[in-house]
């Protein structure tokens, strides 16, 4: 009779959008033996596909658990991603229009305010709970849009305020907050990826995705993504609608 499998003695939080990046950054993870404990969030934007491909992600590549938090970021608005009256841009000529337009330059309309920050402190709490040591995003400083809590800065201040404010961080072992692809380009992640088996044809990247996943092959993240199989020399399981 076969042994039965010991499970990983260390546990991680992990971050799943449904996208590229962060199917990767689970993919690591759970090959530097982690149990993994995803998590993602239905905050209000434009689209339910990122959230159907997070589960179906985690579920593929054996997260031991997935939970999905929702939030109402439309409240506050901000972002094309949460406002509908804020057009998502569809060319690289209008995401750098949308920039220059806004208060803070190079920072496009897609940002969502906070985003990150909240996101990591609830993920900080589920990892304060399961005592997990490690959370795991998949920002990246390389091939991003601009975003201020995707840099490094942001990800070292957070794991301070981290080990300040919970009693995991001081009377226990302590948080690490994880960026495994920080200092990867697009094409870098894609070749990571499939080293450690990915299936790409899972994920969604796109900003306005159609109900079934659909990418619309305009917007920035669309972009980012295409441009990234094409410099890795790799064919793009995408489905796009255009």
């Amino acid at each position: 009779m076969d042994k039965p499998t010991k499970k990983p003695s260390k546990k991680a939080v992990v971050l799943v959008s449904g996208g590229l990046d962060s199917a990767t950054v689970l993919a690591m993870a759970l090959q530097q033996g982690y149990q993994c404990h995803t998590l993602s969030f239905d905050y209000g934007q434009r689209h339910r596909a990122e959230l159907l491909a997070a589960s179906r992600v985690s579920t593929v590549m054996g997260a031991s658990e997935h939970k999905t938090v929702s939030l109402d970021l439309r409240t506050i608005g901000g972002s094309a991603l949460t406002d509908d009256s804020i057009a998502v841009p569809e060319s690289a000529e209008q995401s750098a229009d949308s920039a220059l337009s806004s208060k803070d330059d190079d920072i496009p309309v897609t940002y969502v305010p906070a985003r990150n920050t909240v996101f990591l402190a609830i993920a900080l709490g589920w990892a304060e709970v399961l005592e997990a040591e490690t959370i795991f995003i998949g920002v990246n400083a390389v091939d991003y849009s601009g975003y201020p809590d995707c840099r490094p800065e942001f990800i070292s201040a957070f794991e301070t305020t981290a080990n300040l404010a919970t009693k995991f961080g001081v009377q226990g072992q302590g948080f690490r907050i994880a960026t495994p692809l920080i200092d990867f380009s697009k094409a870098d992640i894609i070749r990571c990826g499939l080293k450690l088996g990915v299936d790409y044809a899972l994920t969604v990247s796109c900003y306005q995705p159609s109900d079934d996943g659909l990418a619309c092959g305009r917007c920035d993240s669309c972009r980012l993504r295409a441009q990234g199989f094409r410099e890795a020399e790799i064919s793009d399981p995408t489905r796009y609608k255009h």
